[in-house]
């Protein structure tokens, strides 16, 4: 397996706490034309809690994360020289690409806690009509990661369960990959995967009481933990590790899922959890599995097939996710070598059958 030369630690620096966005005015005062990327709704957000004397120009995105839009945004702030990004996954990816193409610094000012792309230098690009098309790896990382948890804990809770459920998808995939390895590993990729196995241990320990925070408004040291696992600790498990810490058998099931219309209401996060247990089961984990259902079934998340209401054509819907997550395009190998669509089908339905007395999620 061929190991990832550049190692990505993060953004200069990150700010996570209670009020964080007071910072703002400060960490931007050395630029002479900063102006804002952001969306509709998390601009939104963003004000209600900006209390400083800054006022920049506003650019909204369009929603897709494109080199289009990208390109488009930097035709029109051309002569800026930092872009703060401010959203959910996809208009910081598109502030960051914007910043790329301008070569110039950028600040992100994540509001939802779905994903860690606040953190990382890097961007999930798609095509105008919303469809996946690459990953874009950027020269630089943000100069500033600002969290400001008064925000953060008013933001819905949907997303912040796919946060928890694809981080703690960076364990189980990158311990996935690395027990085929012979040898020692790398130093730099062992920091991954001991921070992977810290954003395990805080999510197991903390989700449960962080989520309940969220619900009530409520900044607590648990809620603190679960939004830096999810935005930055996550975010340094690739960074560190490489090829090492990449999508494995969680994330195959998830794009598998893609292919089932009944399944796109449920976040990104939520279908990559489920997929953890798929692949723990086709890997012959199976006590793995049964020490995780408890924590699926307090928090509600779906742990079965058919909790995410696929409730015609089971049989061959649960046929069509297994192979197309077994193969050769997909990364559920890297995690079972050689895995054939009946090993995965197999976990689907040992799932199926695992509590047959729990209420499925809705």
């Amino acid at each position: 397996m061929r190991l990832s030369q550049v190692v990505r630690p993060g953004p200069g620096q990150l700010l996570c706490e209670s009020g964080a966005l007071n910072y703002l005015d400060q960490k931007l005062a050395s630029f002479t034309n900063p102006v804002i990327i952001t969306g509709e709704l998390s601009y939104q957000a963003f004000k209600k809690h900006y209390s400083g004397s800054l006022n920049l120009p506003v650019f909204q995105y369009d929603g897709t994360a494109s080199h289009e839009d990208m390109k488009h945004l930097s035709s029109l702030i051309n002569g800026t020289d930092c872009v703060v990004g401010i959203g959910g996954g996809r208009a910081l990816d598109t502030a960051k690409g914007t910043a790329e193409l301008l070569k110039i610094e950028y600040v992100t000012i994540p509001t939802v806690l779905g994903t860690c792309s606040a953190y990382t230098p890097l961007s999930a690009v798609y095509h105008p009509d919303h469809t996946f098309k690459v990953v874009d790896y950027y020269e630089k990382a943000a100069l500033l990661c600002l969290m400001d948890l008064d925000l953060l804990v008013e933001s819905p809770k949907n997303y912040f369960m796919g946060g928890i459920g694809d981080t703690l998808a960076k364990w189980y995939e990158a311990e996935g990959i690395t027990r085929h390895v012979e040898g020692t590993l790398p130093a730099m990729v062992q920091v991954g995967l001991k921070t992977a196995k810290v954003t395990q241990e805080l999510l197991l320990k903390d989700s449960t009481e962080a989520l309940r925070n969220l619900e009530n408004s409520e900044v607590t040291d648990a809620f603190k933990r679960v939004a830096e696992a999810v935005v930055a600790i996550a975010g340094t498990v690739g960074g560190f590790a490489g090829e090492y810490g990449r999508m494995a058998g969680a994330h195959a099931i998830h794009n598998g899922m893609s292919l089932i219309q009944e399944t796109h209401p449920f976040e990104h996060g939520v279908k990559v959890a489920y997929g953890i247990l798929v692949q723990l089961w086709a890997s012959g984990d199976e006590k793995e599995v049964r020490k995780l259902l408890p924590f699926f079934e307090s928090n509600h998340f779906p742990y079965r097939f058919s909790d995410f209401d696929v409730k015609t054509d089971f049989s061959n819907k649960a046929k069509e996710v297994a192979e197309f997550a077994a193969s050769s395009k997909e990364t559920f190998n890297l995690a079972v070598p050689g895995v054939t669509k009946e090993t995965i089908l197999d976990a689907m339905k040992a799932l199926e059958s695992l509590s047959e007395s729990v209420p499925v999620y809705h």
